[in-house]
């Protein structure tokens, strides 16, 4: 169908309108942030009760901070990657979708890469606590290089691979 057609809304890619693509976008992006927030919650619910463990206070200076920080990230992720069902209830029904499909979908990459350095962080204190070798910041760069692949590195490839021009 194209726009000259009894005035109908206009079509490209998947043969449906901007209202359709919407609804569709946000369909599989709830499905996307459904996953993502599942995990955050659960990282950032055991790192809430860290502090309040015995042993906390026998950490080094060095590895409270990186706990604090950790907890930040942790938290500042949780927030992203709730967002968009909070954005999505008070816009809903302002005929906003397509605008709003676009800032949940910042939201939630906003989300992944503060759960990204959330996951590091967690890494990196857990083997600091765990062993005493110089290994631990070469088994974090790993697990880091893993996640970028995993996460950035191979979606971003196959989208430049196989998009169509």
């Amino acid at each position: 169908m194209t726009a000259t057609e009894g005035g109908a809304a206009k079509r490209r890619g998947r043969d449906e309108t901007e209202d359709e693509r919407a609804d569709r976008m946000w369909g599989e992006l709830i499905q996307e942030v459904r996953v993502a927030q599942t995990g955050v919650q659960i990282l950032f619910g055991f790192l809430l009760t860290v502090v309040f463990q015995p042993k906390y206070d026998s950490l080094t200076h060095t590895n409270q901070v990186i706990y604090i920080v950790t907890v930040f990230l942790g938290a500042s992720a949780t927030g992203a990657l709730i967002g968009p069902v909070s954005l999505h209830r008070l816009v809903s029904g302002r005929r906003v979708k397509p605008q709003a499909v676009r800032w949940a979908s910042r939201m939630t990459f906003v989300g992944l890469v503060l759960l990204l350095a959330t996951m590091t962080a967690a890494l990196l204190l857990i083997l600091r606590v765990a062993t005493h070798g110089g290994l631990v910041s070469w088994l974090v760069v790993l697990v880091v290089a893993w996640y970028l692949l995993c996460w950035f590195v191979l979606p971003l490839w196959a989208r430049r691979r196989y998009t169509s021009r």
